[in-house]
């Protein structure tokens, strides 16, 4: 699954019916955009299983992506038009993306993939302690938000495949708002610098299985405004 997030990533569309939920998480300025837009565009490149052209949408705070736009990997064409299927939605806050999900079940076509990038962002903390009057409103809004996204996109793979991909900044060592986010998440994906200018992205499973699949990691950098795949290894974090 790592390799999804570079040049040449193959889609497995009854891989992702099972798990159509997925979280990545990292630092400020590692790519993290980056790694979505790859994503998106090698959803739109593949072709579903009736042969059909795929499409993905793009949720995203304009501003925000205009200033800090994301880089491509070395050989992907930027005039391709692959990127006519990827439709850009820009909402401002956590109502733009409840009111995209709550229509979704009257769509007759799919997309194959929703990437929505800076999830958490969408989220005021002072306007979500208002609307619900509670503390802890910002935890209620992206609960419903969540319960929202996961039932659109459950109602669209019982008719075909959609999957959906959300991102979170963390500033620690944990992505923030984790325990949320695993109640719903089937496949959570986490990004961390090696202090040598490159970085590690590496995919944990939210599933309990007795799965002994080894975990591998992707190693990646971000040079002269490409997005470089440095390669693909074992994930030895817990060897002593």
């Amino acid at each position: 699954m790592l390799e999804e997030f570079f040049a040449g990533g193959q889609m497995d569309f009854t891989r992702h019916q099972s798990q159509p939920l997925m979280f990545l998480s990292g630092p400020p300025s590692c790519g993290k955009t980056s790694l979505l837009f790859q994503f998106a565009f090698n959803n739109a490149i593949a072709e579903t299983n009736e042969g059909a052209k795929s499409t993905v949408v793009f949720i995203c705070n304009r501003s925000r992506l205009e200033n800090k736009p994301p880089f491509l990997c070395q050989g992907v064409d930027p005039s391709s038009g692959t990127f006519q299927r990827i439709q850009m939605k820009y909402v401002h806050d956590d109502e733009g993306i409840k009111k995209y999900f709550a229509a979704f079940h009257l769509y007759d076509k799919f997309p194959v993939a929703v990437v929505i990038d800076d999830f958490g962002d969408f989220f005021s903390e002072r306007t979500c302690q208002q609307r619900y009057q509670n503390p802890r409103g910002r935890d209620l809004a992206m609960v419903r938000t969540l319960a929202l996204c996961h039932n659109a996109v459950t109602h669209a793979n019982e008719k075909g495949h959609c999957k959906l991909l959300l991102s979170d900044t963390h500033h620690g060592d944990s992505p923030r708002s984790l325990f949320i986010y695993k109640r719903w998440v089937s496949s959570i994906f986490t990004i961390k610098g090696d202090g040598k200018g490159s970085f590690l992205l590496r995919r944990r499973s939210n599933l309990e299985s007795g799965s002994s699949e080894r975990t591998r990691i992707a190693k990646y950098s971000i040079a002269l405004q490409y997005l470089f795949l440095e390669g693909i290894l074992e994930d030895d974090e817990n060897k002593t």
